[in-house]
């Protein structure tokens, strides 16, 4: 029987720039100790011989792989935003269809079950206000923890978000017909598709409509999209005042595939060790099934090496 252990996969957003073969790159992952991986959204075409390579020889199993992957041609470093399925041109919307369906065929050679989907996002036709809200940020002496009580800080975000509401309704028409047109070869490549929670604030599906815009889908038995969770992102959000992170989970606990495991420093920063910041991962623990739910370290490129692997000490310590 697997372990616990054995079931928690490690990014490789953690490492890929370092690397020019894929193969290397996976016997790294895979010396760590670790038995899954993610390929995450820095894939370079350059790695792909090596890494299907070492999947054949078993070095490591993939778990779940993060579209765009591979990069899209002349694409050297991750932008998973590239093309957006919300997009208004009918060119990016071709682009981002077309790089999604090779993102499926390379997740079904490399036998990984599960792609995390990124959303696109709101449109503004003069200038986004969020912009605005960040630069109030910026000159503010407030602390992260104090936003979500700020009524000054309140009063600009809500003034934000109902921008971004009004901005948005033309573009989940659209997002809806681009994920329904995937569908199909999501079913045939056997995947299922995780709309991952973001941090942006314009960023789709917004927070307040991200259960219900899932389970729209997940209603048909054989729709393949399904949530992902990242812990990050939740918890960004949380400390804006835009969502309860547990009371997230629970809204999505009937079709929730995976996770992203990272922490969030006192300042907000994201992808950092876990067990060092403000996330409470003994709750998350609560609402996590290690048979069911593919757990990913999603960790920065600047942590050591001592640092991934006390974060997953720090996740087993949880679970058990």
């Amino acid at each position: 029987m697997e372990s616990v252990e054995d079931k928690i996969a490690l990014s490789s957003c953690c490492c890929s720039s370092r690397f020019d073969d894929g193969y290397a790159m996976l016997e790294w992952i895979a010396q760590l100790g670790f038995k899954q991986v993610e390929l995450s959204h820095g894939i370079s075409i350059q790695l792909v011989p090596g890494i299907l390579k070492a999947v054949e020889d078993k070095v490591i199993s993939v778990a779940s792989v993060h579209n765009f992957c591979p990069l899209p041609m002349g694409i050297q470093s991750p932008m998973p935003n590239l093309f957006k399925p919300s997009s208004g041109s009918k060119a990016e919307l071709r682009l981002w269809n077309r790089y999604t369906l090779e993102t499926f065929a390379f997740a079904k050679q490399v036998q990984a079950k599960k792609v995390v989907m990124h959303s696109g996002s709101a449109w503004f036709f003069f200038q986004s206000p969020v912009p605005r809200l960040m630069r109030w940020l910026d000159e503010s002496e407030l602390e992260e923890k104090e936003l979500a009580s700020d009524p000054q800080f309140i009063a600009i975000r809500d003034q934000v978000i109902s921008k971004i509401v009004r901005s948005s309704k033309k573009r989940y028409k659209t997002l809806k017909k681009s994920f329904a047109s995937i569908e199909a070869a999501a079913r045939e490549n056997g995947l299922e598709l995780g709309i991952e929670n973001r941090e942006g604030f314009s960023e789709l599906p917004l927070d307040a409509d991200h259960a219900a815009f899932v389970k729209d889908f997940s209603i048909e038995e054989d729709s393949p999209i399904r949530y992902w969770h990242d812990t990050g992102h939740a918890e960004i959000k949380a400390l804006y005042g835009l969502l309860n992170h547990e009371d997230r989970l629970i809204e999505t606990k009937d079709f929730l595939i995976g996770y992203h495991l990272h922490d969030v420093s006192e300042s907000g920063k994201d992808h950092q060790e876990i067990g060092t910041g403000i996330i409470d991962f003994k709750m998350l623990a609560r609402h996590i099934d290690a048979d069911k739910h593919t757990l990913v370290l999603e960790l920065s490129p600047s942590l050591k090496v001592d640092a991934l692997l006390r974060s997953r000490d720090y996740i087993l310590t949880c679970l058990s």
